[in-house]
């Protein structure tokens, strides 16, 4: 298959939506076929999640440069991810934002994750083995933080880890069903977009859901 072709197939699909030239121009350089197992490097190009194990996914290609794109990067942020899976979206942030912290509640993903971005040559992603509470404080405040499961409401741990004019990207909802909120943290409080309807696993840990 000749996967540099099926990449530019995809980023002219994703064209239609996304009008941030810098997002489509990294999804065009990060190799989504290396974040996923060999039964689905044929599918690694079309715009669907993919099975990565643990019951996660790795994320429709198009919701990934929704998210990101509200994101706003410039190049110079520090960035939080929730939720690395197979690290690609984490990969696409690296490509526009000057450091990324990702955190990951399943080790085994957390040390796959690791290995292939190191693997890639990414020197700029710090890939974390998750903790109970929400975030990574030790590396706070970030510019940007982006959520990739669905939570119950905006926890305001990762305010707290927000600095001010920074945006936070979440699915807020119930376990099965989310809107995809656009959170902009603000001297005085906070404003709140609504980027339409997803799906999302559940976010786990305090003020998220509880394990079942």
């Amino acid at each position: 298959m000749d996967f540099a072709k099926a990449r530019a197939d995809l980023i002219a699909h994703l064209r239609y939506e996304i009008k941030d030239e810098r997002v489509l121009s990294a999804m065009l350089r990060v190799p989504r076929e290396s974040f996923v197992s060999s039964a689905y490097k044929q599918a690694a190009y079309e715009d669907r999640p993919l099975p990565i194990g643990q019951g996660q996914t790795i994320s429709q290609p198009l919701i990934v440069a929704m998210m990101i794109e509200a994101l706003e990067l410039t190049g110079e942020e520090k960035v939080l991810e929730i939720g690395t899976g197979s690290g690609y979206q984490a990969a696409i942030l690296a490509e526009l934002a000057r450091l990324v912290v990702t955190v990951e509640r399943h080790h085994q993903l957390t040390e796959s994750a690791r290995e292939v971005l190191l693997k890639l040559g990414y020197t700029n992603i710090e890939v974390h083995q998750a903790e109970k509470r929400l975030g990574w404080r030790q590396g706070a405040p970030y510019d940007a933080i982006i959520v990739a499961a669905g939570a119950p409401r905006v926890p305001q741990e990762l305010l707290d880890q927000l600095s001010d004019g920074g945006r936070l990207v979440i699915p807020v909802g119930s376990r099965y069903e989310q809107e995809l909120l656009k959170v902009t943290k603000e001297d005085k409080g906070r404003t709140i977009e609504n980027m339409g309807p997803c799906r999302w696993v559940p976010l786990i840990g305090d003020e998220a859901w509880s394990e079942e």
